[in-house]
């Protein structure tokens, strides 16, 4: 009964997201959780860690070494819960009316909790097709994580057939989102006293030159968005997240530093689209180093997610569709995700989750009770689907 299913889930997302794992931290005490619990049904599974090894990827297999299997996939990080006004602890599951809230109960420990729920079920079913569970790190800072645990899946195991990325889209198949990639600016300057300002540089004033370019750029590229475009926004984005600089009122800042992310649909790539942004700021290096030796400019690109292109007769959002009933249109989203990631491996790929992204990242971040069972309702067929004859 898929209402067992949900029930089971419930209970394993309590335990998931007791786990605090922001992406500034480790994710390693709730890794071990889910191998203590995989390994309590006897599910074989493997780390792909992280250089330093205080973070890691898990793989979980279940069913028949065969290709055309199904690979779930999810992230374990959250963001930060630092300063917004949470109603209930973030990291505890609180329900409240039909609502589960709790850090990642939407985005996106509400998919693990229903893969994971599964799998007993799994493991009782007489299986003709494996299913994967691929539990990534570090997606909510530039999906870092999934690309060793990606190419693993492609190198050695068989061929999926479909993956499954479970981020919150209520429940129905999305085909295609935006990618992301980001950027460290950094602009140094001479310190002086403020009332002698032809003495030093500003990095503070002339990183303002740069981002008011940005700025610029950025209605740019909504007034030139592609009216047909399915996304919303309809083209690429550009926004300015943080910027620091500066020490006190009455000296010129030695240094400030501001980061922005781009979001493109595609085809321009991250590249083309900032060419420009680019020059002007390697122009501006070379007038501040001519006025102060040690000042200048950098631009480094942090990350690079890709898009997630619709596919042509997708497989994967056709399995999905089948799986959660969906009739619907064909849907994409504005956020990114490692769904791009595996598409670029080249599996066939399609996001399908639990909850809505609007409650994702917010204060009292919860997930609808109605949307975990119709989670489990997915997964209920999924394992009739893993069992068929071939």
């Amino acid at each position: 009964m898929s209402h067992d299913l949900y029930l089971a889930a419930r209970e394993l997302l309590t335990d998931l997201v007791a786990f605090d794992t922001t992406s500034r931290g480790s994710n390693l005490a709730l890794i071990r959780w889910v191998e203590a619990y995989l390994d309590g049904l006897g599910v074989p599974h493997r780390r792909v860690p992280n250089p330093d090894g205080t973070k890691t990827n898990l793989m979980a297999t279940i069913g028949p070494n065969v290709a055309g299997g199904v690979v779930l996939s999810g992230h374990t990080d959250v963001v930060p819960v630092d300063g917004q006004p949470w109603t209930s602890p973030p990291f505890e599951l609180t329900q409240k009316g039909e609502r589960l809230y709790g850090r990642g109960t939407c985005d996106m420990k509400g998919f693990l909790a229903l893969s994971l729920a599964a799998a007993p079920e799994l493991l009782r079913a007489k299986l003709t097709r494996p299913v994967y569970l691929a539990f990534s790190y570090d997606e909510e800072i530039g999906c870092l994580g999934a690309p060793a645990m990606i190419e693993v899946i492609r190198r050695e195991l068989p061929a999926p057939a479909f993956v499954v990325v479970g981020e919150p889209t209520e429940m129905v198949a999305v085909h295609g989102h935006k990618g992301i990639a980001t950027f460290h600016v950094t602009v140094t300057g001479r310190e002086v006293h403020s009332s002698q300002p032809h003495l030093g540089v500003s990095a503070v004033m002339e990183a303002v030159k740069l981002m008011a370019s940005l700025n610029a750029l950025s209605a740019r590229l909504l007034d030139d968005a592609d009216p047909a475009s399915l996304f919303t926004p309809k083209g690429p984005t550009l926004t300015i997240g943080i910027v620091h600089g500066g020490t006190a009122h009455n000296i010129l800042a030695r240094e400030c530093c501001f980061v922005f992310d781009l979001r493109t649909p595609g085809p321009r790539t991250p590249a083309e689209i900032i060419a420009p942004f680019l020059a002007e700021a390697a122009a501006m290096d070379t007038a501040l180093k001519a006025r102060a030796a040690e000042a200048g400019v950098v631009v480094e690109q942090r990350t690079d997610v890709p898009p997630f292109q619709p596919e042509r007769d997708g497989a994967a959002e056709a399995f999905a569709r089948r799986l959660a009933g969906d009739n619907g249109p064909p849907r994409v989203v504005a956020f990114a995700a490692e769904a791009g990631q595996f598409q670029q491996a080249g599996f066939s790929t399609v996001i399908c989750g639990p909850g809505s992204i609007d409650q994702a990242h917010q204060p009292d971040e919860y997930v609808e009770i109605s949307q975990m069972q119709r989670g489990a309702q997915f997964m209920r067929r999924l394992i009739e689907w893993a069992s068929e004859a071939g």
